[in-house]
């Protein structure tokens, strides 16, 4: 099978039917955010990082 443009495929009837979902389905994970993670470290992180903003802006004075 050969690839085609879209006008040429309207008229001769062959098109290349590679998939977006499987296009995508090859290509390898790139370390992005991961569903089974720690969750509660995650959160303790997060509120030690509230903590920490809010004490800048307390000792800045920006409140």
């Amino acid at each position: 099978m050969t690839k085609l443009s879209a006008a040429k495929a309207a008229i001769d009837g062959m098109v290349d039917f590679m998939t977006t979902h499987s296009a995508t389905a090859a290509r390898a994970r790139t370390g992005g955010p991961q569903d089974d993670g720690p969750k509660v470290l995650e959160h303790v992180m997060g509120w030690a990082l509230v903590v920490v903003v809010a004490m800048l802006v307390t000792q800045l004075g920006l409140l």
